[in-house]
């Protein structure tokens, strides 16, 4: 019986440090296949490079709320979205604006749906332990995700907590963030595991990995990119503690 394992990663933001030790852990493990869900740039002070490594790795990637902001032609306000987007390429916003808002796959007789915040479209965020209605209407197709029917896993990002939910007939898998986990500080992927040509009887299998990375030395990364100053203070905050930068003042977090 053929098992097939992928890898799916999301929220890299920039991160290159985290992405490069998680690509590493999926490498040793002996998977090939790598999905993205979105959030590649943005944040942290490499997303070209992290675009690039996305396009060298992973064979499919969906497109995240921040792919939308700065691939875009729209107005941005603030320091840090206008040096995130100058940050890019010409080709780097090309690609990223293009991508896919949702993918499935099949795996052991089951859709598994793929998307960045849900199936609503990139902005839509759903949190852990959402309600019967919002948990629902996640499996659905929508507008945004095309006729293909209804899913029987969801897998997502956004949210950046790493977390599994089930019920009958649905699972629904947030695979948390590799380059800026606020659940805790290390980051997140995980491993989708089944026979993409088997029915419900063959097993089927989710696996939440964490891989430790070195956020000094990403940190350091960010100080030397002439990111604002204000954004690599909260980015610092972020890695350390896996704290919402939101929350930092309230919290007394420097």
């Amino acid at each position: 019986m053929p098992v097939e394992r992928i890898a799916v990663v999301s929220d890299v933001h920039g991160n290159l440090t985290a992405y490069e030790a998680v690509l590493a852990d999926i490498a040793v493990r002996g998977i090939h296949r790598v999905i993205n869900l979105g959030d590649v740039v943005g944040k942290g002070p490499r997303g070209s490079a992290c675009t690039a490594l996305t396009r060298e790795r992973c064979e499919s990637t969906v497109r995240g709320n921040w792919e939308a902001f700065l691939a875009g032609d729209g107005e941005l306000s603030g320091d840090g979205l206008r040096w995130w987007r100058a940050e890019l390429t010409a080709q780097d916003r090309a690609w990223l604006h293009a991508l896919p808002g949702s993918l499935d796959l099949r795996l052991s007789g089951r859709r598994v749906r793929l998307v960045h915040a849900s199936p609503i479209d990139e902005f839509t965020r759903v949190h852990r332990e959402p309600d019967d209605e919002t948990f629902a209407m996640m499996f659905e197709p929508t507008p945004f995700t095309g006729d293909a029917g209804r899913a029987d896993v969801v897998a997502y990002g956004d949210i950046h907590d790493a977390f599994l939910s089930a019920q009958p007939g649905a699972t629904l898998v947030n695979v948390g963030s590799v380059g800026n986990p606020l659940d805790e500080p290390t980051p997140s992927y995980v491993i989708l595991e089944g026979d993409p040509d088997g029915d419900v009887q063959v097993p089927f299998g989710i696996q939440f990995v964490r891989v430790s990375y070195d956020a000094e030395a990403e940190i350091e990364a960010a100080a030397a990119s002439g990111m604002p100053a204000r954004e690599i203070q909260a980015y610092a905050i972020e890695l350390r503690t896996g704290v919402y930068r939101g929350l930092h003042a309230q919290l007394g977090l420097r």
